[in-house]
């Protein structure tokens, strides 16, 4: 059975959950591959915020290559927005592993 001081503990942690998702959308990470030519910008919900693809990128003759390099660039981005994610949930859950909540 609860107590009042685990209750309280819980609805803490919940706050904290809370505080931490709204923080996870507005923060984002960046991720760059060709030497720049492909930037993406990921939030921490997985989001992609922006992608940017330099002009001398694109060339009709080589269009697999730039697919190449917009598939990595969101791959990275989305690696590192999981990894802040994850950062952030072991930060607030002190290193526990909570099912459902990575």
């Amino acid at each position: 059975m609860m107590n009042r001081k685990m209750l309280r503990q819980a609805q803490e942690l919940q706050k904290q959950m809370l505080k931490m998702q709204e923080e996870l959308e507005s923060a984002t990470v960046e991720a760059s591959v060709g030497g720049g030519v492909v930037k993406v910008v990921v939030s921490g919900k997985m989001k992609i915020e922006s992608l940017t693809i330099d002009p001398d990128a694109v060339s009709p003759d080589d269009v697999e290559m730039l697919q190449d390099l917009v598939m990595a660039a969101v791959n990275e981005g989305m690696e590192k927005a999981q990894e802040m994610a994850q950062s952030k949930m072991g930060a607030l859950t002190g290193g526990l592993n909570i099912p459902g909540l990575t």
